[in-house]
């Protein structure tokens, strides 16, 4: 039973941060454009307006995101309980294969969205 525990809070551990991240982005967006903490990439760095607009559309995405795969990983390890340490773990390395979908795919509708609704100068489109 410790393995099962030990695998659930590591499996959970993305969708925490999805959702706590999340979250953090949709109510306070970094105040200042830097290159440390944030949804950081070209086109949302080239303005405060593209920053927060970034912001707050991985940050619903993650907390959306992050919500769901709360759930499908305390479904998919609540089967495992009695299971073999060989099976929870093969079936605790899936989830997080699985959780690291949207964490990194987050990054393509997100710029996406930037591109619609900005130029490539940063200005909002019309």
């Amino acid at each position: 039973m410790g393995f099962w525990i030990f695998m659930l809070i590591m499996d959970l551990l993305i969708p925490f941060t999805m959702i706590g991240f999340g979250y953090l982005f949709l109510k306070r967006t970094p105040k200042n454009i830097n290159v440390l903490f944030g949804y950081r990439t070209t086109m949302s760095m080239k303005n405060k307006d593209t920053w927060e607009f970034a912001h707050r559309y991985c940050g619903k995405l993650w907390y959306m995101w992050g919500g769901i795969l709360f759930v499908l990983t305390v479904l998919s390890m609540l089967w495992t309980i009695g299971k073999s340490e060989d099976m929870i773990g093969t079936i605790g390395a899936i989830l997080c294969g699985i959780q690291m979908i949207p964490l990194v795919g987050s990054i393509f509708p997100t710029e996406h969205a930037l591109k619609r609704h900005f130029d490539a100068k940063g200005n909002r489109r019309v």
